[in-house]
């Protein structure tokens, strides 16, 4: 009978991570594994580790608890809530495509862990596994650490499954158009803004120099989803947040520039995270709260936050096509799809900005 057997390939949907709790000890544990990864970290570790455990994880968790606690939801921290409603999504998109598999979140850091979900997939029998990050830019420090960890897995391992790894997709169609959508979507509620500022989160400058494909990536996504939204390029910055350390890292730097535009006279600024795809930290803390208070101190009265895309049918639809792609070729149980159900292409056209006169 079709579909009776369970299925022998997953996806493993990789994010960042987030601690367990809006607390110091458990921020303490995270960020010490977070810090300590080499890919993260470009220290000697000699060099690294007294500053790190004499310095670091001796102030930072309290600071950072303070933060988590102020976006915390009641199901739990905005990082693992959206990434658990976007792998219950996926699997559902997939079945109605036709695809029986399994979906299970992994996070680099924190829990659940990669080592824990690979051990649940292969004691479920599972011979396939595509490892699907949830960064449509590729970074080292970011996409690569997945593929460290799962090859550590690996490593300990005498019978491996079949892998596959998607190691980036900052241009693809149907992920640009459900990113035009939130946002078009946004304006057509609230109006537009005088500029839109994309804020990617930011790396050292050493890393573009040593070869990270990164930045040239975010701009990339940027002049694409420009395109898209048909703004002229004086109405839209790419800026980059999160700065850590006192080395040079990506510039512009979102928060000073937000202060720049303010004292520049400019009343308004919508501002976007095309690198997270779900909200956290970085996006409802450092950016709709601390950037927020930032330009409007400095003289503007408009921000507005664009939240990410989350569980936004068009970013569901396109991140369950660039699954397919990937999974061509293996076994995925796959059935006749169910009727009676709507598909909306993700790359279909959606509204347009008036923002650009030329047309």
């Amino acid at each position: 009978m079709p579909g009776s057997n369970p299925p022998s390939t997953a996806i493993l949907l990789c994010n960042l991570g987030t601690p367990d709790a809006p607390t110091a000890k458990a921020l303490r544990r995270y960020l010490a594994e977070f810090l300590s990864d080499p890919r993260v970290v470009e220290i000697p570790k000699l060099v690294w580790w007294p500053i790190l455990h004499g310095v670091v994880l001796r102030v930072r968790p309290a600071k950072s608890a303070a933060k988590y606690a102020r976006i915390w939801m009641p199901e739990g921290s905005p990082l693992a809530v959206w990434t658990a409603k976007q792998a219950k999504l996926l699997l559902g998109y997939l079945g109605q495509r036709g695809h029986r598999v399994v979906v299970k979140v992994a996070m680099r850091y924190g829990n659940p862990s990669i080592d824990t979900a690979l051990d649940e997939l292969k004691a479920a029998g599972i011979e396939h596994v595509l490892v699907l990050p949830l960064y449509p830019q590729y970074c080292a420090a970011t996409t690569a650490t997945v593929f460290d960890k799962v090859a550590q897995w690996g490593g300990r391992q005498r019978a491996l499954p079949e892998w596959r790894f998607v190691n980036r997709y900052h241009d693809d169609a149907g992920y640009i158009a459900a990113l035009a959508k939130r946002i078009d979507d946004h304006w057509m509620a609230h109006g537009e803004p005088e500029r839109l500022v994309l804020s990617f989160h930011g790396v050292p400058e050493r890393t573009v120099r040593l070869g990270d494909p990164y930045q040239e990536q975010c701009q990339a996504t940027a002049r694409l989803l420009r395109a898209r939204l048909r703004l002229k390029a004086e109405h839209i910055l790419v800026t980059f947040q999160s700065r850590f350390g006192k080395a040079a890292w990506l510039q512009p730097y979102t928060e000073p520039t937000l202060v720049d535009l303010a004292r520049q006279g400019v009343r308004r600024v919508d501002v976007a995270c095309p690198g997270f795809t779900t909200d956290c930290l970085e996006t409802l803390e450092e950016i709709d709260i601390e950037a927020r208070a930032a330009f409007l101190a400095a003289g503007g009265t408009q921000f507005h936050y664009i939240p990410c895309l989350n569980d936004q049918h068009e970013w569901m639809a396109a991140l369950a096509a660039l699954a397919m792609r990937h999974l061509q070729g293996w076994p995925t149980g796959l059935t006749a799809p169910s009727t009676g159900v709507l598909r909306v292409d993700a790359t279909t056209p959606g509204p347009r900005s008036t923002i650009d006169t030329d047309g």
